[in-house]
């Protein structure tokens, strides 16, 4: 483990598996931590120099009250390529991940990015009014402005607790592995209420539409059958990313929002296969 004072002043751990092997930082969803990796550092190692990282408010990174902005973990996620001496890595992100990823792209550019994986995000996660049904349907919105705001208002709530397991437990189709399911619900409770409520409203804020037509280097996008968010969201991501390729995990694969801890070796052989190609 390793840690890194940001320039606001907020403690960040995180693990760099080291090596020779070209870096691929990964990057966790909302409420989770780096621990979702944790098939993925070793079974990635030692083609590459994995890295993850646990966001503020998250895992065992520091949690202030300030900072809870997607921007904000964009430029998080700078400092840290920066504090590691990154020229260049490849990218992977993973639901919230993948936006704060977008934002470092729309901020920063893709000048140090070889290769970039997105891992089940919608475009969108709010149905905002101004969007056609067709828009929200594709951009693949799963929640409106009123259950967003009242999301919010539960998770902050005296029963935020059941209702963050809840979030999670919908999260998986059928019934998933007690074991998995557990350490998923155990990881969110890494995340107190200041933190996940602002930014879980940030994140669904977020329209990354006109981002992907500007991402120009090569990209993998993956979705699930069996995930809440739909593959035909994934599909639109594909679509609208410059020659991007699309691989969708059928549900006899992997049938959640996990796929990298439900079957990592599945997981774990694609993102290796892609990323190959430029090791090659």
């Amino acid at each position: 483990m390793g840690q890194l004072t940001t320039s606001d002043g907020v403690r960040l751990v995180y693990r760099d598996s080291g090596g020779e092997g070209f870096p691929l930082v990964m990057l966790h969803g909302w409420g989770q931590t780096q621990e979702m990796f944790r098939h993925q550092t070793a079974g990635q190692a030692p083609a590459r120099r994995v890295i993850t990282v646990d966001f503020r408010g998250h895992g065992h990174s520091d949690k202030p009250h300030h900072g809870y902005r997607i921007a904000r973990f964009a430029a998080d996620v700078l400092e840290l390529v920066d504090h590691l001496g990154l020229d260049r890595f490849d990218a992977l992100g993973w639901s919230m991940g993948s936006s704060v990823w977008w934002s470092f792209i729309d901020q920063y550019g893709t000048g140090r990015i070889r290769r970039f994986v997105s891992v089940d995000q919608p475009a969108a996660v709010a149905a905002v009014p101004w969007m056609s049904t067709e828009e929200q349907e594709q951009s693949g919105a799963i929640i409106d402005v009123a259950g967003l705001v009242a999301l919010g208002a539960q998770l902050a709530g005296p029963d935020g607790e059941r209702v963050r397991y809840d979030f999670v437990r919908g999260m998986f189709s059928g019934d998933p592995d007690p074991e998995l399911l557990s350490f998923v619900g155990e990881q969110i409770k890494s995340t107190p209420a200041h933190a996940g409520v602002p930014l879980l409203f940030d994140h669904a804020a977020q329209d990354w539409r006109d981002v992907l037509p500007r991402i120009d280097v090569p990209t993998l996008v993956i979705g699930c059958d069996g995930s809440h968010v739909h593959p035909r969201s994934q599909r639109f991501v594909a679509e609208r990313i410059p020659d991007a390729r699309l691989h969708v995990f059928p549900a006899g694969v992997a049938n959640s929002h996990f796929p990298f801890l439900e079957n990592p070796a599945a997981f774990n052989a694609v993102v290796g296969t892609f990323l190959a190609h430029a090791d090659a």
